[in-house]
């Protein structure tokens, strides 16, 4: 084994000398077969199931996309010439057809050389709006699905700097949009300006537990900058394109109109800035207005949010989560804290929910008392709601069945909420009479659609359960042979009609219209397997169990062509995985994998390697324990560690690989995971780890799922970090970041650090930095080009 491993470190060493400053290159054919496809379109349909809109965009970005003008401000990506986020993703083509037909039809009139957006149906379903960015801005259009004819109604000079910058009124008439001011100032360019003064950060002694954030406010000028880009003027705007001003210029953050759509409620983003947090901390002033935008009730002031308690399940104090009840014509619902929004204090309630009736000349009535932290609330086309409340160090999750009519409630469901096996599934909603989602409860019935995880397989399914009695009756459980089904809607439920898709490892998914009375199956869309290349490769869930007992699972994937039976080759294992923290036992050892998932190749994987002659255990199981008032970090290398030695074990004694040629390879917390292993363990052979962070001394106010900071556990930290250990670093690793990195935490820098403490080290060990690139890749030429990257270094490592 030390020969072998000497040999691929020289091969490693010599290989990679000879490739500074190279050009962008492409994959070997088999995998470049698989990774320049044409992506399918996506399927967009209203609530009424009766259209469908065929969204298509490119497979991939390209640099150029990439490359546009970019201001990064309170965290966002501004293009300061378009006015919409720089990340922002477009499709370039409409098709519709109404769900019965046979035929898309082409959506005439489209913009040329269209970059689409932001899609919604009109409130009657029977528009469909869209914004369009040309080279100066962005402009909003309008489809008549009935004529399937696009037109233009706005001039290029929106504003979606913030989000949408559009809401559509309740008479499906008319639009209120964001607007660049007519008086808008002049961008800064603060490179060319000399500092009048430094930067000067103080603190007035409060605790907080602020985590690292990236795309900060640094100075004046940003402050300035950021004024500039987020201030709109509001106007209404009737589809033939006739404008009516409604307010005036502000920092509109929030837009959205009562269910009655008498009402406007607005969300203005106000001083002090900060430099230490991102925009959804800064101060925020909410008003209701009448429809003719005439102020009726100041009814929410947000001051700035710098100070956090610690812990996941922690809030700020004040009115949150405010918006509008579905089920009721004006009538705001929010919560508001009862511990301070502090986890650590004692109390009997945690949150009180209130209802606010406009035009707010009553005070607010109380709703519900949660003893957990508040998560939400469904309202119904009946007298009930659903409320949500849970709890993060215990994984709780309840709902509750409030009777609206005399107030009374009842447990629906209690349990964990990583407990997949009890998952009782969503209820069905529909669109009431105010065009506002709820849930759909007809003579006191409602419906539930779950995913039906199991230990035996997933078997998706639909209940009825009664309001009264709660008493749940099982309507349908899918059991087709050899695919997936899964339930999306329930169109009729007298009727038994659903919607699905189906799917399988070959089959591509394609929604289907059924009814579960008579199992009678109508075909809606028809789209093929652009991946034809690998609809032969052998494809199977394995489970397995970790050295203390914890169920484990993986998908395996077996070239096409091996011979199973014989098993006289015995091939290389890839890994790719990402660690899930747990905290309990049970939970971490159940399955959600199905092998009838249609086999999806993508950069975020290593399945394109099946082609190449590799075995492939995807999504591997790589759970982190911490059970009673242990965290699961307390233990990460040594659990880590377990999880990969079983993941090899298992595959190894199935008899298909060769056991000193495995390589590991993850992003993100799975590039973490990758640099740990590597450091803590000789089972690999090299492994790859892309846009993850390596010392966590640099987010030390938490990471991923870690609620204590640095100086609570400095020990758990350093011994987490592979930058604290890269002196025990001694396995082939591929680094690989995007160079534009903007995730909290995962920072470039991380990379950048410590590649230099391997290389200083002696460590072998590669870096690219892919230009352009934030934490997940778009760019075409990036994405064939680290995958070329990763095919010569596993050739390199363990085929030879």
């Amino acid at each position: 084994m030390k020969i072998k491993l000497t040999i691929c470190l020289l091969a490693f060493l010599n290989f990679y000398e000879a490739q500074e400053n190279i050009t962008y290159q492409k994959p070997s054919a088999e995998i470049l077969k698989l990774a320049d496809y044409e992506r399918p379109p996506s399927v967009l349909m209203n609530s009424k199931k009766d259209w469908i809109v065929f969204t298509y965009r490119p497979t991939y970005k390209t640099l150029e996309d990439l490359s546009q003008q970019e201001m990064k401000l309170g965290g966002l990506r501004i293009n300061p010439v378009t006015n919409i986020s720089s990340t922002a993703t477009y499709s370039n083509n409409l098709k519709v057809r109404k769900l019965n037909d046979k035929n898309e039809v082409q959506v005439k009139n489209l913009p040329s050389n269209p970059k689409i957006t932001y899609t919604s149906f009109s409130p009657d379903e029977k528009k469909l709006a869209f914004t369009n960015t040309t080279a100066k801005g962005v402009e909003l259009w309008i489809i008549d699905l009935e004529t399937a004819t696009a037109k233009k109604i706005t001039a290029d000079n929106l504003n979606a700097n913030l989000g949408s910058p559009y809401v559509w009124y309740k008479d499906s008439q008319n639009i209120l949009i964001k607007t660049l001011p007519q008086n808008r100032g002049t961008l800064i360019d603060s490179s060319k300006d000399l500092p009048t003064g430094p930067i000067v950060f103080t603190s007035d002694g409060k605790v907080s537990q602020n985590r690292t954030y990236q795309d900060l406010l640094k100075n004046p000028q940003d402050e300035k900058n950021f004024e500039i880009l987020t201030a709109s003027d509001i106007y209404n705007v009737d589809l033939n394109g006739s404008l009516k001003k409604v307010k005036e210029q502000d920092l509109y953050s929030g837009l959205s109109f009562s269910p009655d759509g008498n009402y406007m409620m607005a969300t203005t983003i106000k001083k002090p800035f900060s430099y230490i947090v991102p925009l959804n901390r800064f101060p925020t002033t909410t008003t209701v207005y009448d429809i003719n935008g005439n102020v009726v009730k100041v009814v929410n002031e947000v001051p700035l949010n710098e100070i956090m308690p610690k812990g996941f399940s922690s809030v700020r104090t004040g009115k949150r989560d405010m918006g509008w009840r579905s089920d009721m014509p004006a009538t705001l619902v929010y919560s508001e804290a009862l511990d301070g929004g502090d986890q650590a204090k004692t109390v009997d309630y945690r949150d009180e929910i209130f209802t606010w009736e406009a035009p707010f000349s009553a005070a607010p009535k109380s709703f519900f008392k949660t003893k957990q932290r508040y998560e939400g609330t469904s309202w119904t086309n009946d007298h009930f709601a659903i409320v949500y409340e849970g709890w993060y160090d215990t994984r709780n999750t309840k709902s509750y069945l409030v009777d609206l009519n005399n107030n009374e409630s009842k447990v629906i469901d209690d349990r964990n909420y990583q407990d997949v096996y009890s998952d009782p599934g969503n209820f069905n909603t529909t669109k009431n009479q105010f065009g506002r989602t709820v849930v759909d409860m007809k003579g006191g019935k409602s419906y539930l659609i779950g995913d039906g995880f199991t230990k035996d397989g997933q078997h998706p399914f639909i209940d009825e359960m009664d309001m009264k009695t709660l008493k749940k009756k099982r309507l349908y459980t899918s059991n087709i042979k050899n695919a997936k089904e899964e339930i999306i809607d329930i169109l009729n439920p007298s009727k038994g009609e659903v919607l699905t898709i189906q799917q399988s490892a070959s089959q591509y998914p394609n929604y289907f219209k059924k009814n579960i009375k008579s199992n009678k199956t109508e075909t809606v869309t028809n789209f093929a397997n652009p991946f034809e290349s690998i609809k032969d490769v052998y494809k199977e869930v394995i489970t397995y169990k970790r050295n203390d007992g914890v169920t484990l699972t993986g998908t395996l994937y077996l070239p096409a062509n091996y011979d199973r039976k014989a098993k006289k080759e015995k091939l290389p294992l890839l890994i790719w995985a990402y660690p899930t923290e747990y905290k309990d036992k049970n939970t971490a050892g159940q399955n959600t994998q199905n092998p009838n998932d249609f086999t999806f190749p993508y950069y975020g994987s290593f399945v394109y390697w099946t082609t190449k002659g590799y075995a492939v255990l995807d999504d591997a199981a790589f759970p982190i324990i911490g059970e009673g008032k242990t965290e699961p970090n307390d233990t990460f290398i040594t659990q880590l560690v377990a999880n990969g030695k079983a993941a090899i074990d298992a595959v190894d004694q199935l008899g298909y690989i060769d056991r000193t040629k495995v390589a590991v390879g993850g992003h993100s917390y799975g590039a973490f995971m990758t640099a740990n292993l590597l450091t803590h363990s000789k089972d690999y052979a090299c492994g790859i780890a892309r846009s993850g962070a390596y010392n966590r001394t640099l987010t030390p106010f938490g990471f991923q799922s870690e609620q204590r900071n640095y100086w609570d556990i400095p020990e758990i930290y350093n011994a987490m970090s592979p930058f604290m250990n890269a002196d025990k670093m001694k396995t082939p690793l591929l680094l690989i970041h995007g160079d534009a990195d903007n995730n909290p935490g995962t920072f470039t820098l991380q990379t950048e650090r410590y590649f230099q403490a391997l290389k200083n080290l002696g460590a072998p060990v590669k870096m690219v930095l892919l230009p352009k690139e934030a934490h997940g890749y778009q760019a075409k030429e990036n994405i064939l080009h680290l995958l070329w990257e990763q095919d010569q270094f596993l050739e390199k490592c363990l085929k030879k």
